[in-house]
């Protein structure tokens, strides 16, 4: 599913790319909304998720294929003990990257890389502050770092159903949880040519079949 493995990919080449700026990279999971006290003791700290589509469109002439646009955010959150200034800059202590820093590392890391996957490069967007209040005597400062992609989906063709045949393949969620499908289409194994001489009377004067698989 292109969706989990662009977050995998981003969280990955952040993980590797960021190294000892940050204690924790990962998928976000409510961290600064359910569990801040815990998500604190992780600063600097850098969390990904994805923030929605925005727009799809029918992609070239096939009626079963569409361009998905789409947006990964991703959260970078500092704090400091001396202020939210410090927080934002940074200092000279160990562990005081700031979230400035961390939202120009993470923008140059991901900026224009398409990670491997079948996914536009990259665009950046918006960076938008999140908080900056006051916390246990400690300032937090985060933002979030707004990246757009495209990718191409294919849809069902009018009245099927899904017919899943490798285990790698998305639509075995479907099999997994006793979804509706269906068995896929026979292989085609010979393709017929009648050949009508002229003047054509309607009935093939000869005819050929030719195999759609080598001999093994």
């Amino acid at each position: 599913m292109i969706l989990i493995r662009t977050e995998n990919a981003i969280i990955e080449r952040l993980r590797q790319g960021l190294g000892q700026l940050v204690r924790e990279v990962g998928s976000y999971g409510g961290e600064l909304d359910e569990s801040l006290p815990d998500a604190i003791r992780c600063f600097p700290a850098a969390w990904v998720t994805f923030g929605g589509i925005s727009q799809t469109v029918a992609h070239g002439t096939s009626r079963q294929k569409f361009r998905a646009t789409g947006q990964f955010v991703v959260m970078v959150a500092d704090r400091s003990v001396r202020g939210e200034a410090a927080g934002r800059h940074g200092g000279a202590g160990p562990g005081e990257v700031g979230s400035y820093p961390l939202v120009y590392a993470v923008r140059r890391l991901l900026s224009g890389q398409d990670l491997g996957l079948p996914i536009d490069a990259l665009l950046p967007g918006r960076v938008r502050s999140l908080s900056g209040v006051q916390t246990s005597a400690q300032a937090l400062s985060v933002f979030a770092c707004d990246f757009q992609t495209a990718w191409i989906e294919d849809a069902l063709p009018r009245g099927h159903w899904p017919s899943p045949q490798h285990p790698a393949e998305p639509d075995r969620i479907f099999a997994q949880y006793a979804g509706r499908l269906e068995q896929p289409a026979p292989d085609l194994l010979r393709t017929g040519l009648d050949y009508h001489l002229t003047p054509d009377d309607g009935v093939a004067d000869a005819r050929d079949l030719i195999s759609t698989r080598s001999e093994a």
